[in-house]
């Protein structure tokens, strides 16, 4: 099964991408690297004879690779076509979930584009800051307005001399 695995890839791999690396995972499947469109596919041995499990993913940076965003299984005999369609709608599907769900702040206010939510980094501040109700700058200054009042009524003679 490995050597028709690796041959089925071989053929799938001229098909999707013009750059690829194909090479066996420690698993006895088949990796298919494309790092010019900073993807993968996966070709393994599914529970059912003549079928195989199919995995796409993303590479991050630095060359390491991102878990499985989807997987199919489809029958081996399927032919090249039917599995590289397969695979494009893989790959599309964990392009989908690499995209970034919110837009970054569009202006200096801190808030996402099209909504009324504040963005992550400022709610993210406001939760730090939850943890300790009175932080220790805060004391200071209680402090310092209590002497301050007590200096007051001292001198005004609110303590019967």
């Amino acid at each position: 099964m490995s050597g028709q695995l690796r041959d089925t890839a071989s053929e799938l791999a001229e098909v999707l991408w013009r750059e690829h690396t194909v090479y066996r995972d420690r698993a006895g499947g088949v990796v298919i690297r494309g790092e010019h469109v900073q993807r993968w596919i996966s070709l393994a041995p599914a529970g059912g004879r003549g079928e195989i499990l199919v995995r796409a993913g993303r590479i991050l940076d630095g060359g390491t690779t991102a878990p499985a965003r989807s997987e199919a299984i489809v029958p081996l005999a399927a032919g090249t076509g039917e599995l590289a369609a397969t695979c494009r709608r893989l790959l599309a599907e964990a392009a989908v979930d690499a995209t970034p769900r919110f837009p970054g702040p569009s202006s200096g206010t801190g808030r996402s584009r099209g909504s009324n939510r504040p963005s992550r980094s400022g709610r993210a501040g406001r939760l730090r800051r939850r943890g300790r109700h009175t932080s220790f700058s805060s004391w200071v200054v209680l402090v310092c307005v209590a002497g301050v009042v007590a200096l007051y009524l001292y001198s005004a003679g609110a303590f019967g001399r």
